[in-house]
């Protein structure tokens, strides 16, 4: 058994600290002396092990406790995955200290595979496997969840620098995208709202209209005044109103319709071909319309 103090001086971690995980419950002592003295065994000690390495992924004390008390909870299987994370984290680490060698010496160097999005693939990788039923929900399907998550890595250069340029860096983009998977569900439900639910169907009411007849040239007036009526309506429902006027973000828009995984929504929700369709309907309205270059 080991004392509070000991415990301290061997992990670094302060007594203040080991007692507040004690009174949320994270981390209990293993005995109490007489006096009322916390005492920690070796369990004890392989308990916070675990914890100081979820803390060091960026998990929340809140997530950790819950991982930690689940019943089928595999100490070696965490060991791996939490190496296998580490292992990214450190890669990124060395591919950015390399890219900040190469512009100490004065090399203009605009790349942004160096910003990869490991962890927020990882996270995205953790919600397919806890999340089932809410991906079959929302996606249709998992294999439509794993076309996206595909997708992401396939694009990952093109996702960071959109995400550096939307969010200031990839940490914060991966943070916020981390936070909308953990309440995926409080979002999904406040977000059905009367209101939402009426931008739907306007924006479904859009949508059929522009892919009605696809024989039809992208370049009519018809068609272009249609996606234009499209553009406005995003322009006016958007919560970021300089991210959604932008070119970038229309940019964003016509790849997404590449993505097999919206290709496979879009196609199934108007016809087949419909997302071809918009792809390119908006790629010509970007090519001849002034967008903000954002």
């Amino acid at each position: 058994m080991r004392t509070i103090s000991r415990v301290a001086e061997l992990t670094g971690i302060s007594t203040r600290t080991l007692q507040y995980y004690d009174e949320i419950g994270l981390l209990k002592p293993s005995e109490l002396t007489q006096s009322g003295y916390r005492l920690y065994d070796d369990e004890a000690l392989q308990k916070l092990q675990q914890i100081l390495f979820f803390k060091e992924l960026g998990f929340k004390l809140k997530d950790i406790q819950e991982i930690l008390e689940k019943p089928d909870f595999d100490r070696i299987a965490a060991f791996k995955k939490q190496k296998e994370l580490l292992l990214l984290k450190r890669n990124r680490t060395d591919r950015l200290i390399q890219l900040l060698s190469r512009l100490e010496k004065g090399e203009q160097c605009m790349s942004f595979k160096e910003f990869d999005l490991s962890d927020y693939i990882s996270a995205l990788e953790d919600f397919k496997s806890n999340q089932t039923k809410e991906i079959i929900k929302h996606w249709g399907s998992i294999e439509n969840f794993e076309m996206f998550i595909q997708k992401v890595k396939d694009d990952e250069a093109e996702v960071a620098k959109l995400a550096i340029k939307q969010f200031g860096s990839v940490d914060k983009y991966t943070e916020a995208m981390k936070y909308n998977l953990e309440h995926f569900s409080e979002i999904m439900e406040t977000q059905l709202t009367e209101e939402v639910k009426e931008i739907g169907k306007q924006s479904d009411i859009l949508y059929d209209k522009l892919t009605a007849d696809l024989s039809e040239d992208v370049s009519s007036p018809k068609i272009q005044s249609i996606v234009q009526e499209i553009w406005q309506f995003i322009q006016k429902n958007s919560t970021n109103k300089s991210i959604s006027c932008s070119k970038s973000y229309m940019d964003m828009l016509i790849n997404a319709y590449s993505n097999d995984y919206i290709k496979t929504i879009t196609d199934s929700k108007y016809k087949k071909g419909a997302s071809e369709y918009i792809a390119k309907a908006f790629r010509y309205y970007s090519k001849n319309n002034a967008l903000e270059n954002n």
